[in-house]
């Protein structure tokens, strides 16, 4: 498509305005980093907009492509194009980002230009995973992204944040190590191409698909987080502040899940049929028994990271059915998740700048001292235990659907979610918000300011019309998603 480089722009104006933002220095120039912040936040997000206004929902094609060489000797490519899986998460991140700014504007007090550099730089970082369209271009970016979480996990974190940060770190780095290693066997086999499109259509032995199959396990099952490797998530958020926990849960743990879209099912559908079994095994582990533990969290940040777990098994289940309701199902849930995933950590963040405490036991009553703040946090309680007409619902009910036509007993099993999503949700906002004012310190809270309620009801505009209004949604990812199906469907056997 001709015209202006959109999603080079997506990249590098959020990256580009992260080093402006450095570069203001030392806290005494806080305000100007943080109107700065906003300002390359909100420059990042418009940029985007046009992907959506432009783009051609009747055809799966790449769109918006850029195509240059990059290191030339080994074939290497910068790459870039979005179909209609990929566009709505550069979309959904640049947004994200402009709540992250937000999000952070008072409680933030040191290294406010390295705690907001860190967000913009990562925020282009993560665009440049969704557009790539190179498999080393992928993988630096993928990599690259790790760096600013990591250091806003580790400098502006709780007490056991050096730990938390170190342990997330580890996760994923040993997954990435072998997927660099399949994209180093996929280069050599197809003859010196590092073309991610290329490897789509390449043909590949069932033995040397299983292998790069788990390989991409590896990495992928990490980032989700999928049972049993999901263990640094909880330490993450409850040690990551309030932004670094928005942007974890929002996209971050859409990485993995993506990666299964990109690499996964088109590179290796044979091993991906053989191993569907084991995938929808974890996924439904992930569902069930995550659910169990999050209803006996006193944390709750701990409490809400268990929830994305087991929201995030809904998204593998829905991919793994090979369903393009299920299918469509789970990147609806994606999307979802990013809004409300974001929404219940950002309202665990407003009142812990309060009350400096995340335990449910520190509180009780709060609705009597912070009304308008207990209405945005009851809608989001009710989208994370999937209430029809919130964004919740729509993926938890089209993956279940899906499921149904595919294994009763398998939708039975995820059906569980409905019922543990709304005991552990509701059983900690009664605990918090209703009955008497449960201390001294919930008496004197004051309810939210202007800025608080004005980045409540975007996520809440966010996951209400997605509820109630899908259609747009799912509109946008329909041809892409058949494509995918259709071309997973045939063998790549030789």
């Amino acid at each position: 498509m001709s015209g202006l480089p959109i999603l080079s722009l997506a990249i590098w104006v959020p990256i580009f305005s992260g080093c402006v933002v450095l570069l203001t220095g030392s806290d005494r120039n806080s305000p100007l980093a943080r109107a700065l912040a906003l300002l390359g936040a909100l420059a990042g997000l418009l940029v985007t907009l046009p992907l959506y206004a432009g783009f051609d929902t009747t055809t799966p094609a790449m769109q918006f492509v850029e195509l240059l060489p990059w290191i030339r000797r080994f074939n290497i490519n910068y790459h870039l194009g979005v179909n209609g899986i990929s566009m709505l998460f550069v979309i959904l991140n640049s947004f994200i980002t402009v709540i992250v700014v937000l999000a952070g504007w008072k409680v933030i007090e040191s290294k406010v230009a390295q705690y907001n550099a860190c967000f913009l730089i990562m925020s282009g970082l993560l665009n440049g995973i969704f557009a790539a369209l190179d498999g080393m271009l992928f993988y630096v970016f993928f990599e690259a992204s790790l760096i600013p979480l990591y250091l806003i996990i580790g400098v502006w974190g709780g007490p056991r944040r050096v730990y938390a940060a170190f342990k997330f770190f580890l996760f994923t780095l040993m997954g990435s190590l072998l997927f660099l290693i399949s994209l180093i066997y996929l280069y050599l086999y197809s003859g010196g191409s590092f073309a991610i499109q290329d490897w789509h259509q390449m043909p590949l032995p069932m033995l040397q698909q299983k292998w790069i199959f788990l390989a991409f396990l590896a990495a992928f099952a990490v980032k989700v987080p999928m049972w049993p490797v999901h263990t640094w998530l909880p330490d993450a958020h409850v040690e990551a502040p309030t932004g670094g926990s928005i942007v974890l849960a929002a996209i971050a743990l859409k990485l993995g899940a993506y990666g299964f879209l990109r690499f996964s099912l088109p590179i290796a559908p044979d091993a991906s049929h053989a191993f569907s079994g084991l995938i929808i095994g974890l996924s439904l582990i992930a569902v069930v028994y995550i659910g169990f533990v999050a209803l006996v969290q006193e944390d709750m940040k701990k409490l809400v990271a268990y929830s994305s777990i087991a929201h995030m098994g809904f998204v593998t289940l829905g991919f793994f059915i090979y369903s393009p309701l299920g299918m469509e199902g789970a990147l609806v849930q994606m999307v979802s998740h990013g809004f409300v995933a974001g929404a219940m950590f950002y309202c665990i963040g407003v009142m812990y700048d309060r009350v400096h405490s995340r335990l449910i036991a520190d509180y009780g009553g709060v609705v009597n001292t912070m009304p308008k703040f207990a209405a945005f946090f009851m809608l989001f309680a009710m989208a994370n235990a999937g209430l029809p007409a919130t964004s919740g619902f729509v993926g938890e009910f089209m993956v279940i659907l899906a499921s149904v036509k595919f294994n009763f007993w398998v939708a039975f099993a995820a059906a569980w979610t409905l019922i543990l999503g709304a005991a552990y949700t509701l059983w900690m906002y009664k605990r918090v918000v209703f009955g008497a004012v449960g201390n001294h310190h919930v008496a004197e809270l004051t309810d939210i300011t202007a800025r608080e309620f004005l980045v409540l009801a975007l996520l809440a505009a966010g996951a209400l019309v997605m509820g109630l209004y899908p259609q747009p949604f799912t509109e946008v990812m329909h041809s892409s998603v058949n494509e995918l199906l259709r071309h997973i469907s045939v063998s790549k056997i030789q």
